[in-house]
C-alpha cells in the first residue's frame, strides 16, 4: 500500500484521513475523507450544507478543478419572495462583523456532491468508505477544535440561539458555547451521513434531507426550493494555469475570485524575479484595488475573470482598469496525484435542517461577497469565493497541493507561500511561517498594511507612506496554509500553519 501525505485540519480531520490511508486510498480518498470529518466536526466554521472546491492532479493527465460551490437559489419564486427571511448579526469575531442570517442567506449547497463526484471519478476506495469516519466521529463523539471553540465564543448565542437544534449542535448541555477540548457528538449528523455513505450525495437534495430543507425553507422564508435542489450540477472546469520558477501551478478558475487574483499576483512576482517586500506590497495594492473597485460589482464574475487574466496576459499590471470561515486539506500520494479541498459554510445561517444536525451556509448573507446587495444575484448563478486550492508540478517530478481558509486574506496567503517556495526556493515549513502581510482598504477606499511583526516588512510599509497595523508573530487572520508534497525522488511530507490549528503526517505504506 503506497502512502500519502496529509495536511489536514485537526486531529478528527487527520484521523479520518488515516483510516482511508491504511485501507489503501489513495491522495483523493484520503483527502476528502479528512475534508468530509471537518465539515461534521467543526461546526460554526465549515458544514455539509456549504460549497467547495476540489483540484485534482494525477501523474499522467491534465489538472481538474471541481466546482461544488454554493448557487443563488430561488428558482420558481415570485420577485417579493427575495429580500426576505433574513435577520442581522454583529460579532466582535474578527475585528467586528456584520452579517445576514436565517433562511433567506441560505444558498443552495454543493459541497457533498462535489467529494462524491471526485471519489467516484479519481479514487480508489468505495463512496460510503470514505464517508464512514466522519459519520463514527459525529457518533462516538468527537474534541472541539480551537478555532470552532474560538468562534462560537463570539455567536453560539446571538448567531445560533434562535434554533434550538442548531443551538444543541454548538453548545454544552448548560447552553453555554462549547470550548476548546470538550467532545461533542451529532447523532442526528451520523445518521445523515450514513445515508449519504449509503445512497449518495443526493440524499441532501432530492432525497429525504433535501425535502425536509426544502419544507422548512417554505415556511420560514427561505429562497432554496425544490427546482434549486434538482437543478445543482457539479461543474467541471479548467484550471487558470501560470508558470511560476520550475512550476506549472493549477489554480481555481473564474467565476471563483479567489483563483484569478492568486494567479495573477503569482505572476507578477514571477515576472519581477526576484522580488522583496516593496514588490509584494505593489502587488497586492495593484490587484487587490482592481478587486474592490471593479471585479467584486461585476454582475459576471466569469467573464469578469477571464478578462482580467488576459489583460494582465498582455499588459502586465498596467492592463488593470481602475474604477469568512473556510477549512481546507491537502493530499499527495506516492504515485504523484495531488488533490486539494477547501470548502466553505460561510459564517453560518444559525439554523439546521430539521431533524438533521446539518448546519447551514448563510452565503447569501456575507456582505465581502454579496457586493451587488441582498439576493441580487438571479437564481442558478454561483457566488463569488476567494477559495483557492492549488496543485502543481515540475518536470522533475515535484508534486504540491496547497490551500488555505482565511476569507479575503487566502488569496495573500497563498502568493507569499508559492512566492518563497516556488521563487525563492524555500522549503515547505519555511515558506509557511515565514511573516505575511495583507492589504485591505478601509471605508473610505484608502488601503491599509496589516503584517506580521518583521523590520523588512515595516521599512516596505514606511517607505510606500501607507497606514498599518502590526499583528504580532503568527497571527491566525493571515490564514492557515497546509500542504502536502511530493520531492522529486518520491519522498513525501506535509506541513502545517503554526498560525491555527494543523494536524500533519504521512500516513499508510506497508
Amino acid at each position: 500500500m503506497g502512502e500519502v501525505a496529509l495536511a489536514a485540519t485537526g486531529p478528527v480531520s487527520l484521523a479520518a484521513g488515516r483510516v482511508l490511508a491504511d485501507a489503501g486510498g489513495n491522495a483523493v480518498d484520503v483527502a476528502v475523507a479528512a475534508a468530509l470529518a471537518a465539515m461534521a466536526t467543526e461546526p460554526g466554521i465549515v458544514s455539509l450544507g456549504g460549497g467547495a472546491f476540489v483540484s485534482v492532479w494525477g501523474a499522467d493527465g491534465e489538472p481538474v478543478l471541481v466546482d461544488g460551490t454554493v448557487e443563488m437559489p430561488g428558482r420558481g419564486l415570485p420577485r417579493e419572495a427575495f429580500g426576505q427571511g433574513v435577520r442581522e448579526v454583529h460579532t466582535e469575531y474578527g475585528g467586528g462583523v456584520t452579517m445576514f442570517a436565517g433562511h433567506g442567506s441560505v444558498a443552495t449547497p454543493g459541497a457533498a456532491a462535489a467529494c462524491e463526484d471526485v471519489v467516484t471519478r479519481f479514487g480508489r476506495a468505495g463512496w460510503s468508505d470514505v464517508v464512514a469516519p466522519a459519520a463514527a466521529a459525529c457518533r462516538d463523539g468527537y474534541p472541539m477544535g480551537g478555532a470552532a471553540a474560538r468562534y462560537l465564543g463570539f455567536v453560539a448565542g446571538s448567531l445560533f440561539g434562535t434554533d434550538p437544534e442548531a443551538h444543541r449542535v454548538v453548545t454544552r448541555d448548560d447552553g453555554s458555547p462549547l470550548r476548546a477540548g470538550d467532545v461533542a457528538t451529532n447523532p442526528l449528523l451520523a445518521d445523515v451521513l450514513d445515508l449519504v455513505g449509503r445512497d449518495g450525495a443526493s440524499v441532501l437534495t432530492t432525497g429525504e434531507v433535501g425535502r425536509a430543507m426544502v419544507a422548512d425553507m417554505a415556511a420560514h422564508d427561505g429562497l432554496v426550493t425544490a427546482d434549486d435542489l434538482a437543478a445543482y450540477r457539479v461543474l467541471e472546469r479548467d484550471p487558470v494555469r501560470r508558470t511560476v520558477g520550475d512550476w506549472d501551478l493549477a489554480a481555481n478558475p473564474p467565476p471563483s475570485v479567489g483563483g484569478p487574483m492568486l494567479a495573477v499576483m503569482l505572476g507578477e512576482l514571477a515576472r519581477r524575479g526576484s522580488y522583496d517586500w516593496d514588490d509584494v506590497l505593489a502587488v497586492q495594492l495593484a490587484v487587490l484595488r482592481y478587486r474592490l473597485e471593479v471585479h467584486d460589482v461585476s454582475p459576471d464574475l466569469d467573464a469578469a475573470g477571464h478578462a482580467l487574466l488576459a489583460s494582465v496576459d498582455r499588459h502586465g499590471l498596467a492592463g488593470l482598469p481602475t474604477s469568512a470561515s473556510t477549512a481546507h486539506v491537502s493530499a499527495v500520494d506516492a504515485d504523484g496525484l495531488a488533490c486539494a479541498v477547501t470548502v466553505s459554510a460561510g459564517y453560518g445561517a444559525g439554523i439546521t435542517v430539521p431533524g438533521t444536525g446539518m448546519l447551514l451556509n448563510n452565503a447569501l448573507g456575507e456582505p465581502e461577497l454579496n457586493r451587488l446587495g441582498l439576493h441580487a444575484l438571479a437564481p442558478g448563478t454561483r457566488l463569488a469565493s476567494n477559495m483557492a486550492p492549488t496543485t502543481g508540478r515540475t518536470a522533475d517530478g515535484r508534486v504540491i497541493a496547497v490551500g488555505s481558509p482565511g476569507a479575503d486574506r487566502i488569496t495573500t496567503a497563498l502568493m507569499q507561500v508559492l512566492g518563497q517556495g516556488c521563487l525563492h526556493g524555500a522549503d515547505l515549513t519555511t515558506a509557511i511561517e515565514a511573516p505575511r502581510l495583507h492589504v485591505r482598504f478601509d471605508a473610505g477606499g484608502r488601503p491599509v498594511v496589516e503584517h506580521e511583526s518583521d523590520p523588512a516588512i515595516t521599512a516596505a510599509v514606511h517607505r510606500a507612506g501607507l497606514a498599518a497595523t502590526d499583528h504580532g508573530a503568527l497571527s491566525m487572520y493571515f490564514g492557515g496554509v497546509g500542504a502536502a508534497y511530493r520531492s522529486e525522488d518520491g519522498v513525501l511530507s506535509a506541513a502545517g500553519d503554526p498560525r491555527r490549528e494543523a494536524a500533519v503526517a504521512v500516513l499508510g505504506g506497508s
